[in-house]
């Protein structure tokens, strides 16, 4: 299609030079006619002038390519360049959303941690809770920062699937005691290749979702080896997601019904999970039925051993 459009092109732009040969093929035979030129000389003379002719336009066409070709280049660039401009216009009005909704959030528990510090019998469990809600949303802000140039940042190693686990359980303990929810560990002994800080961010948010739905019962946290890898499932007994939300669960800004009915969910949680996950080269899958729990399950398929099997190494 583009070749044909350019030689359109061209026949356009250079149509004098094609109507040029007939006029000159007419007047060289008018000219022989009046002067009785021979036949031969004649056809000598516009063979030649043919010959010529097709030469210079030859010339011309090549010319005429090469600045449509420089042409097309230069469209694409402008183009390229429109589709960046875009994409940092989406990029920067995403994040002016985002900090909005940030921004208003954070209020709440700023909010409550005054009314509590003014109250005559403060509560420190509460002004620590709220504490760690403020902490929480900051570091969510950090990470969505920093989640565009994660590539950047991985470090991959091997690390203990059960430190990495406890580690992360051990920052929410007593979120776990002031809520009265128990939490269970199963069969963590595992090895994992992953980048310690981006999975423990993960792991962060599934439990952080886990104890804001979780009114009472507990939160169960354990691994199996299976043929696509390392399974790890945090399962909870709290409201359950609806059926219809569950499809639509990792997009960005979905907070589904439970969300809705919080009012605190910003819907960038599970989306940043889903984006980590697949860089880090797992995979995560949400399983839940609506007033019995919700199962989050991440698949580490790469160089996922058993300590035993290190030791027999």
């Amino acid at each position: 299609m583009k070749v044909k459009n350019g030689r359109k092109r061209f026949v356009t732009e250079y149509a004098g030079l094609f109507c040029m040969e007939p006029v000159i093929v007419l007047t060289t035979f008018g000219v022989s006619a009046l002067y009785n030129i021979p036949t031969e000389y004649m056809i000598y003379l516009i063979a030649l002038n043919i010959a010529v002719w097709l030469m210079v336009l030859c010339i011309q066409y090549r010319f005429f390519k090469k600045k449509n070709e420089e042409y097309q280049e230069e469209i694409r660039n402008l183009q390229r360049n429109h589709r960046e401009e875009n994409q940092k216009w989406e990029n920067l009005r995403e994040k002016q959303d985002f900090f909005a909704l940030w921004a208003h959030q954070i209020k709440t528990p700023i909010a409550a941690m005054h009314l509590l510090l003014q109250s005559e019998e403060t509560d420190t469990a509460d002004c620590r809770q709220e504490l760690f809600k403020i902490e929480n949303y900051v570091e969510m802000a950090l990470n969505y920062l920093r989640f565009e140039e994660m590539s950047n940042d991985l470090v991959l190693e091997r690390n203990s699937l059960e430190a990495l686990v406890r580690q992360t359980v051990k920052k929410y303990a007593f979120v776990f005691i002031h809520n009265h929810i128990a939490i269970k560990l199963g069969d963590l002994d595992y090895r994992v290749l992953t980048d310690e800080k981006w999975f423990c961010f993960v792991l962060e948010q599934i439990l952080s979702n886990a104890l804001k739905y979780t009114r009472q019962g507990s939160v169960t946290i354990f691994a199996e080896k299976g043929d696509e890898g390392i399974r790890l499932t945090i399962r909870d007994t709290g409201i359950g997601i609806r059926s219809e939300d569950l499809p639509r669960i990792f997009e960005k800004g979905f907070t589904g019904y439970n969300g809705r009915m919080d009012k605190k969910a910003s819907g960038l949680g599970l989306y940043l999970c889903k984006g980590i996950c697949e860089k880090l080269g797992h995979r995560i899958e949400v399983f839940s039925t609506e007033g019995k729990g919700t199962d989050m399950c991440i698949t580490m398929p790469q160089e996922n051993v058993k300590w035993k099997d290190l030791t027999e190494m």
